[in-house]
């Protein structure tokens, strides 16, 4: 999983003015580096909370990979969607799972993020390695 790869085209993305690519670059950024105060500043101001970059990364995604659970939470608080994919058909969760963020998803599966949802979902990721530990999350003893 490499959320936010350069590399990716995707020619379908409209062609936006400098400086709206500028903003939407500094808030993918803040989605990274975890500056939540700022982010839901700008959400409350009325950026779009699904966001998403060239490669379909949401600021979610973005800041559930790098293991921000207060940007995870300023985010959810506004509304993300917890099971939007990326254009490789990756979630928050699974990215969560992958990087190995405890804190980041269980807030995700407490938002109601679907842990079998994406490919590989995040049950398949904690089967691969071997976090089997996060599937107490999202399945309880029956009874």
């Amino acid at each position: 999983m490499t959320p936010d790869d350069p590399d990716h085209p995707n020619e379908s993305r409209a062609e936006v003015p400098d400086d709206v690519a500028e903003l939407a670059g500094r808030l993918f950024d803040m989605a990274r580096a975890g500056d939540a105060e700022t982010l839901r500043a700008y959400l409350e101001a009325g950026v779009p909370v699904d966001l998403r970059n060239q490669a379909g990364d949401s600021l979610l995604m973005l800041a559930a990979y790098h293991g921000s659970a207060p940007a995870v939470t300023a985010l959810l608080d506004h509304g993300a969607d917890a099971d939007v994919a990326n254009d490789k058909g990756q979630t928050p969760l699974a990215g969560a799972v992958f990087k190995g963020h405890d804190d980041v998803v269980e807030l995700l599966v407490r938002a109601g993020a679907d842990p079998h949802a994406g490919t590989p979902s995040a049950h398949d990721a904690a089967q691969m390695f071997g976090r089997t530990d996060y599937v107490r999350f999202w399945e309880r003893p029956a009874g």
